[in-house]
Order: structure tokens, then sequence, then C-alpha cells
């Protein structure tokens, strides 16, 4: 195995990292990647699903602050905002806004001018296969593996037409396996539900200044949101439908995959965390992710630590 640099004596751990699709849980990542970076690891390969590949690829290529701070200042209002339906063109929503959003905030670059080995994976409709993104456009990768059937239009890359990536694979470990580093690291969307306590914000909130007549408009669409996704039975639609039939394909592919390639440490988020689109909870979600990856990975790193030193 590959040695990282020394710092101060003792050696980095090098990381393949594992990051699962799951919507607005995936926003856990970037704590996860924010305890890594605070703990000095060498991330050396990324492999992402949906959620993960767009997280992944903001970091690969240095922009994961540009895009925090703007999922961040989402209110429910602003996620509604993004949304333009578009039920002629392969989904529920075509996903314009929202896109070329992310797409001004990531920059131009190609996957394989990243300083970490990138994979997104998304899924070949046609051909019913999953396919691995390693070259090209970063953004074209990221937008065919958040391509959610239903909801967003798929994208057709070298003839290829592509959706969502966790349709086949919402844990990509695969694409890391022949990395030479000393640990693979996976962050599992599909955890187990269970009873989550919101921990204490990591970050301070965002100070916004609105008007009068903007926090009006904003409280009718956060209602409207609201309604939109409740969760009562007697009002369920095709969005609650889609989203939960989606949840409940991904826990069952996930176990799968993970009994198939064995990561040697897993970050669970619990499936009940946040539903697909509750992008305006990203505070929660990331003092989530980045408490997670300290109960997980805290004796990991502090055992890497000790047997560095005594090599030292």
């Amino acid at each position: 195995m590959d040695g990282g640099l020394p710092m101060n004596g003792k050696t980095r751990p090098t990381i393949s990292l594992v990051l699962g699709s799951g919507g607005a849980r995936g926003l856990a990542h970037i704590g996860v990647l924010r305890w890594l970076d605070e703990h000095d690891a060498d991330i050396r390969v990324i492999a992402g699903a949906s959620i993960g590949a767009l997280v992944g690829g903001f970091y690969a290529a240095g922009t994961l602050d540009v895009y925090t701070r703007w999922v961040r200042a989402l209110r429910q209002s602003d996620v509604l905002r993004l949304i333009d339906f578009a039920f002629s063109r392969g989904g529920l929503i075509g996903g314009d806004r929202v896109m070329e959003t992310l797409e001004r905030l990531l920059g131009d670059a190609n996957i394989e001018d990243l300083p970490i080995r990138y994979t997104a994976v998304a899924t070949d409709l046609e051909n019913q296969k999953e396919v691995w993104l390693e070259r090209g456009s970063l953004f074209q990768a990221i937008r065919a593996s958040i391509s959610v059937p239903a909801f967003f239009a798929p994208v057709t890359i070298r003839g290829r037409v592509l959706v969502d990536g966790g349709l086949l694979n919402p844990i990509p470990i695969a694409p890391t396996m022949s990395a030479h580093t000393d640990m693979t690291i996976a962050v599992n969307l599909s955890g187990e539900p269970r009873e989550v306590h919101p921990p204490a914000a990591a970050l301070p909130p965002e100070n916004h200044r609105r008007s009068t007549y903007q926090d009006r408009i904003g409280a009718f669409l956060d209602e409207l949101l609201e309604r939109f996704t409740e969760r009562d039975e007697e009002s369920i639609n095709m969005y609650n439908v889609v989203i939960r039939s989606f949840d409940a394909m991904q826990v069952t592919i996930s176990r799968f995959k993970q009994a198939a390639y064995t990561p040697d440490h897993v970050i669970d988020i619990p499936s009940n965390a946040a539903r697909l689109l509750e992008f305006y909870r990203a505070d929660e979600m990331i003092a989530l992710g980045y408490t997670e990856a300290e109960r997980v990975l805290g004796p990991v790193f502090d055992r890497h630590a000790d047997r560095s030193g005594e090599g030292g």
C-alpha cells in the first residue's frame, strides 16, 4: 500500500472514498469530507453515485466550499423555485434551473484533469447496465449520475441515454477496488432507520437579509412545498410514491453491493434522516455526517496515528 506524505513524523492515511446515493441525505457527505480533511486524510480516489457523485465531484474540483455555501442558504421556498416541471421531456422535473446553477458553481473541468481519481456512476437505460464515467466533462458526468428517473430528464453522453447511478449501484465500491490505498471508506445513505437527534450545527448559520415582502412570499411557498411533500396517508401523491419506491429499492441494492464488495469501514446514514428533496436541511445533514464520521473513524485514525508514530 502507498503511504501518505510525512506529517509531523507520522504518515497521512491514504483513502479510497465511496459516496452513496440518497438525495438530500447526501449532504451528510459534506460533513464526512470535512471530518476527513480536519484529520489530515489523503483522499486519493472518489467514486460516487447520484448525490455522492455531485458532492465528490465538487470536492475533487476544489469547489465544495462554494457548493456548501449555496446549499446551506436554501430554504424550502428556494427548493420549490428551482423545480421546473417538464412532463414531456422524460421527467417530472426538467432540472434546467438546478443544473444551470450547479454548472455555474462547479466551473469548467474535465475528470482526467482532477487531482483525485474520480468516478461517477450512471445507469445506461437501453443496455440496462451501470456506466463508470471517468473522463470528459465533470459536470456532464454529475448531471447524468443525478438524473433520478421520473424527476429529471435523462442525459445522453456518447450515444448512451443515462440516468441516476443509484438505480443499479447506490454505493459504488467496485470502482475503487483497484486502488492501492490504506483503507476504503464507504458512506451508505441507506442505513437502518432509527431515531435521529439532530446534532448541534457544525457550521454557524448563514446570514440572510430579506424584505418583509420576500418573507411573506417565502412563507407561502414554504407552506405549499410542505403540503406537496407531506406524509399523511390520505394525501399520498405520485411524488411520494416514486420517492418511497426509489428509497426502498436503494436500501435493498445497497445491502447486496456491500455483501459483494466489502469496504474497510462503513459510515451509515439512516434512511429516514431526510427525504429526497429536503435540501433546505443542509446544516442538519452536514452535522450528522460529521458526527457519524467521528463515531466510526475516530478510533480507526487514532490507531493509524499510533502505528505510524511507532514506525517513525
